[in-house]
């Protein structure tokens, strides 16, 4: 273990910020978040405050994919993914009826509640404000960078909770940032897939498992990583889907990074737990647009293990950073019960959720954000 992950898992004592009950609330208002503070404790650690949070000029903006309230909301939400283009009533009652199996109430996905709470440790580890901005669902991201203009910050470190870079992801997030950014100075970090802290997080949530699982089974067991899948066309422009040479759409020169950074993030990850002597990668929940998706897919993945005779596997989920539905349903429901049928036994890691080492790799990344804006 490096000098550096060793450092940052010590324990980390939380300065309780805002309340996230109250923040879900103005949500399901439609109401804007105000910036996550922290909550000092006494009047010495407020007057400790850098000059930057006193005054409020910089902040930490996190991005987010977002995810609907309830089942009701669904439809609204959809037509947001898919940018307002029309979806078969079939597809919109399916991932209804994926909502209503998952979440505490029944249909209710906890990305939102997870991300602020990972905002509240953040800004408590950090001692700034720290921002949430969701691409498909409230408080958007249009909504919050107007209300950090309003509240008068004037530089912000953005981070997307999507760790590997990808023109769906990070490049249409930017896109919705700057655009509304104003006078604001903005540093946004384009991916961050082999981050030690963030790795270190992983392996640490797959040791458990792991561990657990092998000594149960009485030997070895694979692990899938999975990340999601994306359409082909959105990744690679038409002349790489007919053989030519794959690069990101709208350049010759620059290829999409994405699944070669989700699957650098997974050797990584398989790198720091030594017990693991055979793993794969797939792409999971792949959408129901028209067109190929890139894979390969968590299924075959699943078919080909099962023709090796494996009776028992981890899957860990490395391009997500909390629980949502696409872990909730795809993964604890859909491929345990495909495996299920297969005859093997199907485990899976820990999300990351309020993971005390995120919380510090998101703080590093911040912070080295706010250095490249003072140069």
């Amino acid at each position: 273990m490096s000098d550096e992950v060793a450092k940052e898992r010590q324990d980390i004592s939380v300065v309780e910020g805002r309340h996230t009950s109250g923040a879900k609330a103005l949500i399901q208002e439609g109401g804007v978040l105000p910036g996550i503070n922290p909550r000092p404790t006494s009047k010495t650690e407020a007057s400790s405050k850098t000059k930057s949070y006193a005054d409020g000029k910089r902040a930490v903006l996190l991005l987010a994919h977002g995810t609907p309230g309830n089942v009701d909301e669904i439809p609204e939400y959809l037509r947001n993914v898919v940018s307002g283009r029309p979806m078969p009533q079939a597809v919109i009652e399916e991932i209804q009826h994926r909502y209503s199996l998952i979440g505490e109430p029944r249909g209710h996905s906890p990305l939102t509640d997870l991300t602020l709470e990972q905002a509240r440790l953040l800004a408590a580890e950090l001692g700034e404000p720290v921002y949430v901005g969701m691409r498909n669902w409230r408080p958007y991201i249009a909504d919050t960078v107007k209300q950090m203009r309003a509240d008068g910050v004037e530089e912000a470190a953005v981070i997307c909770l999507a760790p590997q870079n990808s023109r769906t992801s990070v490049g249409l997030y930017r896109r919705a940032a700057l655009a509304e950014a104003g006078g604001i100075r903005m540093d946004f970090l384009e991916g961050w897939a082999d981050e030690p802290l963030l790795i270190e997080a992983f392996a640490e949530r797959l040791r458990v498992v792991y561990r657990r699982l092998s000594g149960e089974v009485g030997g070895a067991v694979p692990v899938i990583f999975t990340a999601h899948s994306v359409p082909l066309r959105t990744v690679q422009p038409q002349a790489a889907a007919e053989g030519g040479p794959k690069f990101w759409p709208g350049s010759e020169a620059t290829p999409d990074p994405y699944a070669e950074e989700a699957r650098r993030t997974a050797r990584l990850v398989a790198e720091r737990v030594p017990e693991i002597v055979d793993w794969r990668f797939a792409f999971q929940s792949q959408g129901a647009s028209g067109g190929p998706w890139i894979g390969p897919g968590v299924e075959a993945t699943l078919d080909e293990l099962a023709a090796e005779d494996a009776k028992a596997l981890i899957v860990q989920p490395i391009g997500f950073l909390c629980d949502h539905v696409e872990i909730l349903y795809d993964i604890d429901i859909a491929f345990k019960e495909y495996a299920a049928k297969l005859g093997m036994r199907l485990e899976r890691a820990e999300s990351l959720n309020a993971s005390p080492l995120l919380t510090r790799a998101l703080a590093k990344l911040a912070r080295a954000g706010f250095a490249r804006l003072a140069t």
